[in-house]
């Protein structure tokens, strides 16, 4: 593997590298996917190589006691990092992801809890590095979201996000009670794999498309869009809207819109597909609004636990703040185990 990288990062230097774009492309992801593997395994080789260097300093010194179960929990969430990894062979698992949130009934209560989502999901995004981009927020009649659509086009996005599709439930006191009352809320999660003009072989005709154009909302300020830039494509064939207010022009968000359409029909199609093979045995999670995936408790104690793989947590507030991984990890071992 490391010499295979060799290869290719000597490629890459070549002078005359970008005179191809298309497979200078193909040879940067081919770098890209071995990197995934070398670059957290010399992490791991380090790591195991300094634990056996303060145990044999250790003796009657605690401190390098300290550091060696330090690096030996680091250690360990690396190996478990590592076995998530391997199990992202899914057809899929290497795309980018677009990802929805919407509250369900419930009106302020649910609307909060979905923006609430939304802020914990672009957080992890952030402690990942992940470059993301959220494409459009539909702002709450009170407080909160209506909806939202968040692209993130790094690569295994869809396969560590696939998980995350279903209903998230949240018990609290409500702050929006005069009487401080517990209310449960439920929001929805639906997570795409994210594609590209070359993984489609649908033909998206003009007169299949309802444009509207209408005025972008926000909280106002110097953002407030002035003019009806914002846009909303209906596919009339499969009634799936799409729509995009985040970028300036009408042109920006119409190609935007498009691509999130591009999206929603392949995971339409892939999903048929898997239909027409097998019916779905009743062990099997459906995605659907109905499938309740996960409860976060803030009241009378606080807990998240996820109902598929019984992993949890009693710190919520630091899952709320985009510590996700216990529970994508989890996900993904649970997945890997069923094939």
């Amino acid at each position: 593997m490391s010499s295979r990288l060799a290869e290719l990062e000597k490629v890459m230097g070549a002078s005359d590298f970008w005179n191809d774009q298309d497979k200078a492309r193909e040879v940067i992801d081919s770098a890209n996917a071995i990197k995934r593997w070398t670059v957290p395994m010399s992490e791991l080789e380090g790591w195991l190589d300094d634990i056996e260097l303060y145990r044999e300093m250790g003796g009657d010194d605690p401190e390098a006691a300290r550091e060696a179960d330090s690096l030996l929990e680091k250690a360990s969430r690396g190996i478990e990092r590592l076995e998530s990894q391997y199990m992202l062979g899914g057809p899929d698992d290497a795309k980018g992801a677009m990802m929805e949130i919407h509250p369900g009934a419930g009106g302020t209560e649910s609307q909060d809890w979905a923006e609430m989502l939304l802020r914990m999901y672009t957080r992890f995004f952030e402690s990942e590095g992940w470059k993301y981009k959220l494409m459009e927020v539909a702002p709450g009649d009170e407080a909160g979201i209506k909806s939202a659509t968040i692209e993130i086009p790094v690569d295994y996005a869809y396969g560590y996000l696939k998980g995350e599709s279903g209903v998230h439930r949240l018990v609290r006191i409500s702050p929006f009670d005069a009487q401080s009352r517990r209310h449960t809320s439920f929001a929805s999660v639906f997570v795409y794999p994210l594609v590209e003009d070359q993984d489609l072989e649908i033909e998206i005709e003009d007169k299949d498309l309802r444009v509207d154009t209408y005025r972008a909302s926000g909280a106002g300020g110097q953002h407030v869009n002035k003019t009806d830039s914002a846009i909303r494509i209906t596919h009339l064939p499969t009634g799936i809207v799409v729509q995009c207010q985040n970028e300036r022009s009408q042109h920006r968000n119409r190609e935007a819109a498009m691509q999130m359409l591009r999206t929603k029909l392949y995971h339409r199609r892939m999903e048929e597909e898997r239909a027409k093979q097998q019916e779905l045995e009743s062990s099997k999670m459906k995605i659907d609004f109905g499938s309740q995936i996960r409860s976060y408790t803030l009241q009378p104690y606080t807990k998240v636990k996820d109902h598929r793989t019984e992993a949890e947590t009693g710190d919520a507030r630091r899952v709320l703040d985009g510590d996700l991984r216990l529970f994508l990890d989890a996900y993904l071992r649970m997945a890997g185990q069923a094939t």
